[in-house]
């Protein structure tokens, strides 16, 4: 990118980012969103919360400065946020539900990053980089390397560096890492884990933009299904075979795996149990942060999904001649305001240009009501055990028994499915963890056959983990692998 005057200029006046830090409740609105969606990790929330939330702020600093700062009302700043000329947070409604939703869009998640960096820093590592550096040009010249007979050349010598390595390390001669350079990796560990989840808004921004213009195509096209379907799956096919769609896939087939998971919480645990790192009180969301990274390209994958919901509806022939009228329509109506607006402002009209109707009340009657009826007593008898019960009764394994709670599973997935059109049984694992291991998991399948309508990919495996105690008080985890089953919201 030239960093011109021209483009400067340009940028200064129209990116979102720039405007963000130029404006004068830019220190509101910054620590605002930063305490609501950054430290958190929440990837969007509902606007009364948001509401709630932002008033309680409004009004302590208020008691800070004046009563007259920041006039306007919680509810008023964020519909003007999330305006189209200042764009610093999206507004949207989930699907399903009348529930307006706020998220954070990647303009103002580059201005945070930003003001991030211009803090100063009380140690700034440099040996760290250089090896990563020197780690990144070693994969590309080994991934770029054609010659096998180099390649194999570069794997002996890595082979005997290592043997090298071994017998030190089986003669007593080895080295730990100083506090300095823990340090220094874990500081860079830490910001490079931040700007990965500040990826997936851009990532997930650049599948919604596509989206949108999948709408837009369908609600005006004139054309057979053939030719627009031809062009959205082209424009799909672009998107999944770029440089970012084919990082972000290469990403989430590494993370998927129960393997890299494990790993990963392993080496957290050990990272963050060092004295040198526990005495720097590092954020507590940092021990999950690889869930953290699930949950967030989750969220891309339910933009992708949206797209297929978007093709899947344009197929609906009565859809699609619905969408075109309501665009007639309002096509219609912006024509006419255009043709009025000048008439309108020289002379007003004094009267009204349309009636509706007033909104009739439904009243509730209390004699409508009905009275209040006294619940049955339950009345137990207990009566005494038998003298000779015999030898054989194990008092114990009354509470053994597992009783599975198949309502709270039918909610679940009926949750889930509110709000995104499938989901897979892994996926809606990650968001509520079994809790009676094996039975609970046996539960979902039976829901997935007899409940749900369900599809069954036999081509790709999902794995499944849980924790169970045994008698001595330890924890256990199990896992299991089985054919990925979706759940599909019912037409």
């Amino acid at each position: 990118m030239k960093l011109d005057f021209t483009t400067l200029n340009s940028m200064r006046q129209h990116n979102p980012a720039w405007r963000l830090l130029c404006s004068d409740h830019a220190p509101l609105i910054l620590s605002f969103l930063h305490q609501a969606f950054v430290r958190p990790n929440v990837r969007s929330l509902e606007a009364e919360s948001m509401a709630e939330a932002l008033e309680d702020t409004l009004y302590a600093l208020r008691q800070q400065l004046n009563e007259n700062a920041f006039p306007r009302t919680a509810r008023e700043y964020l519909e003007d946020w999330a305006s189209p000329d200042k764009g610093w947070l999206r507004k949207f409604y989930q699907l399903g539900t009348d529930n307006a939703v706020f998220d954070m869009t990647p303009a103002t998640e580059k201005a945070l990053s930003w003001l991030e960096q211009l803090a100063e820093h009380s140690f700034v590592g440099t040996e760290s980089r250089l090896r990563t550096l020197f780690d990144l040009l070693r994969q590309m010249n080994e991934g770029t390397q054609s010659d096998p007979d180099q390649r194999l050349a570069d794997l002996h010598q890595r082979r005997d560096e290592i043997d090298a390595e071994i017998a030190r390390i089986q003669s007593g001669d080895f080295s730990l890492m100083d506090d300095t350079g823990i340090k220094e990796r874990f500081s860079q560990f830490t910001r490079m884990a931040r700007d990965l989840l500040a990826d997936f808004r851009e990532v997930e921004h650049n599948f919604r933009r596509l989206d949108r213009a999948v709408r837009e195509r369908v609600a005006l096209w004139d054309g057979t299904k053939g030719a627009l379907l031809d062009e959205i799956l082209a424009q799909h096919d672009l998107i999944n075979e770029s440089d970012q769609g084919r990082s972000f896939q290469a990403f989430w087939n590494f993370l998927m795996s129960s393997r890299r998971q494990e790993e990963l919480s392993q080496q957290l645990e050990h990272i963050l149990s060092l004295p040198v790192i526990a005495a720097q009180n590092p954020d507590p969301r940092l021990r999950r942060i690889h869930y953290d990274w699930l949950e967030a390209g989750d969220h891309t994958q339910r933009t992708v999904a949206q797209l297929s919901h978007r093709l899947r509806q344009f197929l609906d022939d009565q859809s699609r001649q619905e969408t075109r009228r309501i665009m007639e329509i309002l096509h219609n109506i912006e024509a006419h305001a255009i043709a009025a607006r000048p008439y309108l402002s020289d002379c007003p009209p004094d009267e009204a240009l349309t009636d509706l109707d007033a909104m009739a009340a439904s009243p509730d009657l209390i004699m409508e009501r009905p009275l209040y009826s006294p619940p049955l007593p339950t009345i137990l008898t207990v009566d005494p055990l038998p003298e000779d019960t015999g030898d054989d009764v194990d008092p114990i394994a009354l509470y053994e028994q597992v009783v599975v709670d198949r309502v709270r599973l039918t909610e679940n997935i009926q949750q889930a499915l509110a709000e995104a059109p499938q989901i897979s049984l892994a996926a809606l694992l990650r968001r509520h963890p079994l809790e009676q291991g094996l039975s609970e998991l046996v539960a979902y399948l039976q829901l997935s056959s007899e409940r749900f309508e369900s599809l069954i990919d036999e081509k790709t495996n999902d794995h499944v983990n849980w924790d169970i105690m045994t008698t001595d008080g330890s924890i256990i985890t199990r896992h299991a692998t089985l054919q990925r089953v979706i759940f599909v919201r019912s037409a």
